[in-house]
């Protein structure tokens, strides 16, 4: 499994704008949607019962919201780089201005867990985050994630 079966130039988002973790969410949701085929409420659902377990940020500014969803057929991933870090609940306390969504068929629990590990890898690379953190170009966000994930440092 490779970055690029996650997400494609598309599903970069470089200039998020959302006010808070509910907003991010659902516009997060509101697009994940628009790929999937699924509805924004059933994604945004799934995205706040898993945030009711235990907040999605994993420090270091980095969120990986996920979900498994009835009616999917492959995985789907989101990245986003906001606009201004808002206040996400992370193990660090720290705000949060990378985003990394995570969707997955309900049923496949193992490529579930294998894309997150992958996300999670990448995103807890210092300096990936500093190089996605410098640029607000969807290509080029795009090509850093592509490029980190099959070039480790």
């Amino acid at each position: 499994m490779d970055i690029a079966d996650l997400i494609t130039p598309r599903s970069v988002i470089a200039q998020l704008r959302a006010p808070n973790k509910r907003h991010a969410l659902q516009e997060l949701a509101r697009r994940a949607a628009a790929m999937s085929g699924l509805t924004e409420r059933a994604i945004y659902d799934v995205l706040i019962e898993r945030e009711r377990l235990g907040s999605t940020g994993i420090g270091m500014g980095v969120g990986i919201p996920h979900g498994k969803l009835p009616g999917l057929t492959r995985l789907y991933g989101i990245f986003a780089r906001l606009e201004r870090p808002i206040p996400f609940e992370a193990i660090d306390d720290q705000p949060v201005d990378l985003i990394f969504l995570l969707l997955a068929p309900e049923g496949a629990v193992a490529d579930h867990l294998k894309a997150l590990a992958l996300v999670s890898r990448l995103l807890r690379d210092r300096t990936v985050c500093e190089k996605l953190r410098g640029t607000d170009n969807a290509d080029a966000l795009f090509a850093l994630l592509t490029d980190a994930a099959t070039h480790p440092a």
